[in-house]
């Protein structure tokens, strides 16, 4: 490739080329090998991703000698500088598939009302006088006319998708929670909340046990585990995303905060090296350290919740304008090009 630095690897020196990926905690996988266009005996070109955190080539490939490297592609920019000394790194953010969007407030209704038959905090608070208007915790389908609205007073809906691991600190979120809990107790003007904390995995069990501990009366948390068609219409109808990954590495950017903003919705997300190259502080969203600081956000962004000049709609708007490239459209600009010159 013009203008790339290249490296040629064999079996026997992997191990030791590779060391710098190693001790960064990098992955290296062949992502598509083919004939070497220049027809020299220096082996075949190879495609590198770099992320983290994982092995290195876990197996050679049959019947390859030696490959070329000519290119490595990563993710965020601090794990670009990883490897640069080894690699010319070409940065590719993750970017969210066209599916992640704003959903229309009919298809809102539609999954509230599907959402509703399982889970209580989806259902409506008061049933409707005219037995033919259909209902949710946040919408309502008008009998005569069928035209989908918000309820007045309606609570605020908040997101997060998990893996319920380690890297995930839910008690953050749950103190946050109740400090916000006490906020309306003391009269402060501020709706109630649906948390809605989607996904499976080992700590589940643990904080749901927390959760079922806790005697709120503003909030209710659910946690769901979504049909996959269901995941982006709930993100593109909610008000607020919240993300607790924090990366031991530094250098992966949380790939649900992509999908959240592809449905421009503004997350409030916990600090860490390499975010702020994601999550833009006072922009599209906001950044915290502990329970203390997301309980004031939140405060602060459901002030006079829906405020039309609100601070959280100023982040969607933000958003909206920001014009944010899907995953294809992100690949032919960025990636395509190199592969063409190859």
């Amino acid at each position: 490739m013009q203008g790339t630095s290249s490296l040629h690897l064999s079996p026997a020196r992997t191990p030791q080329a590779c060391l710098p990926l190693l001790s960064a905690g990098l992955w290296a996988s062949s992502v598509g090998a083919s004939s070497s266009s220049t027809g020299t005996t220096m082996g075949t070109p190879l495609w590198v991703w770099c992320m983290a955190p994982a092995t290195v080539l876990s197996s050679w490939p049959s019947g390859v000698k030696s490959v070329e490297v000519v290119a490595v592609v990563v993710g965020p920019k601090a794990l670009g500088q990883a490897v640069i000394c080894l690699f010319r790194a070409v940065t590719v953010y993750d970017k969210p598939a066209s599916f992640f969007k704003e959903t229309p407030l009919d298809l809102q209704h539609q999954l509230f009302m599907k959402l509703g038959c399982t889970y209580p905090a989806f259902k409506a608070r008061l049933e409707p006088l005219d037995l033919a208007t259909e209902r949710s915790a946040f919408t309502e389908r008008d009998a005569q006319s069928g035209v989908v609205t918000h309820l007045r007073g309606r609570p605020a809906l908040l997101i997060s998708s998990t893996s319920w691991t380690e890297d995930e600190d839910f008690s953050i979120l749950l103190a946050a929670l109740e400090k916000f809990e006490q906020l309306i107790l003391d009269g402060e003007s501020l709706p109630s909340l649906v948390c809605v904390i989607t996904g499976k995995g080992p700590l589940k069990e643990y904080y749901c046990s927390l959760i079922s501990q806790k005697r709120f009366q503003h909030i209710q948390v659910c946690t769901p585990w979504l049909e996959a068609e269901d995941y982006p219409l709930l993100l593109g109808s909610a008000d607020l995303g919240v993300c607790l990954h924090k990366s031991s590495s530094g250098l992966d950017l949380p790939m649900k905060v992509v999908d959240m903003f592809g449905c421009c919705l503004p997350v409030c997300a916990v600090k860490f090296r390499s975010l702020q190259e994601l999550v833009k502080h006072e922009e599209n969203g906001l950044v915290f350290e502990d329970a203390e600081e997301l309980a004031g956000q939140l405060q602060m962004l459901f002030s006079k919740f829906p405020d039309p000049a609100g601070k959280l709609n100023q982040f969607r708007k933000n958003l909206r304008e920001s014009e944010l490239l899907r995953w294809d459209e992100s690949w032919k600009q960025t990636v395509l090009p190199l592969v063409m010159d190859t």
